[in-house]
């Protein structure tokens, strides 16, 4: 970093989205189901055999430690990572949308569990819980979606100031115009986002829970989106585009501080591949090992993307900006 790295904004809004709304939503199931508890049967089913079949039971409590614990901790470790790191608005929005979902989803089927066995004397005739799931992931996702859509943006933050004079340049004539362009994919990631999807898909239908087909139908639309990409350097600055439109990466020119090609290890640094954002608060399309375009940009934010010639382009995006704040100077 040649900046300093300034706190994140809108840390008001990340603590009432990626907090307080996935710990109210906790605490309303509490509620509720303590309100059940004299209309459920004792003990109350807690496990099932497949999607049809109970084979575990237990009290309510022991029922509701499993949503609590897991989407209390999930919460709260989301919530620090934006509250602490989320400068950039992906961020924000993903530890919003994924923490609140995630505690819809764990709300939606406790509680549907729990509402098929009211007035119920034996919970072994608690009904399967294949609808269940497939309406909680329903209300996940409408939850996941309206929860990070409703997270303020970070602002364009301009600058004028020169990129940073030890950064790489593009060798271009003063009349000269240049763009560069390429396409990036995760064959592995592919590969693996396939082998899961057709895994999960088998187990949907070896359990009779066609509910369950929603989620290798997610992990392949996923795959498509997130490990193929195209990648540009140009008067736009640098955009890098899934070919579905999601995700998409955008570094104005006038928010380059310095662009620099790097090498990157997924894991190491990112914690696998696809729109990842590092423990040290970079964000980035990583989709294998190997060399990469990493950029500064105004307000403290680092972006990283995954690509072959990422030399030029760090160049080429560095000259663009001395240009275009050149041009506008003038």
């Amino acid at each position: 970093m040649t900046t300093p790295r300034p706190r994140p904004p809108h840390r008001l809004a990340t603590t009432v989205t990626a907090l307080v709304v996935p710990f109210g939503v906790l605490a309303a199931t509490v509620l509720v189901a303590r309100a059940w508890a004299p209309r459920l049967p004792d003990p109350v089913a807690t496990h099932w055999s497949g999607a049809d079949v109970p084979d575990g039971f237990g009290s309510v409590a022991s029922l509701l430690a499993v949503p609590l614990v897991v989407g209390g901790l999930l919460a709260a470790g989301l919530w620090a990572l934006a509250f602490w790191l989320g400068r950039d608005t992906s961020t924000r929005r993903i530890a919003a949308g994924f923490a609140s979902g995630t505690a819809a989803f764990l709300s939606a089927t406790t509680l549907g569990t729990l509402h098929g066995q009211l007035d119920l004397a034996d919970a072994a005739a608690a009904p399967g819980v294949g609808p269940t799931i497939g309406l909680a992931l329903g209300v996940a996702l409408a939850v996941g979606v309206v929860v990070a859509l409703v997270v303020p943006r970070t602002p364009h933050q301009p600058t004028t100031a020169p990129v940073d004079p030890t950064a790489p340049r593009a060798d271009l004539g003063a009349t000269e115009r240049a763009a560069w362009s390429s396409t990036v994919t995760s064959r592995a990631a592919l590969v693996a986002g396939s082998v899961a999807a057709l895994t999960t898909a088998g187990l949907a239908i070896g359990l009779r829970t066609p509910a369950m087909l929603l989620v290798p139908a997610a992990l392949l639309a996923l795959a498509a989106a997130m490990f193929v990409l195209r990648v540009s350097v140009d008067g736009r600055g640098l955009v890098a585009r899934s070919p579905l439109g999601w995700p998409t990466l955008h570094v104005p020119l006038d928010e380059v501080v310095a662009a620099r090609a790097v090498t990157v290890d997924p894991f190491g640094e990112f914690g696998g591949w696809g729109y990842r954002v590092g423990p040290d608060g970079r964000v980035g399309v990583v989709l294998r090992r190997g060399e990469a375009i990493e950029v500064e940009r105004t307000g403290g934010r680092v972006n990283v993307v995954t690509v072959d010639d990422a030399a030029r382009a760090a160049s080429l995006l560095n000259t663009l900006a001395d240009r275009a704040r050149s041009a506008a100077a003038g």
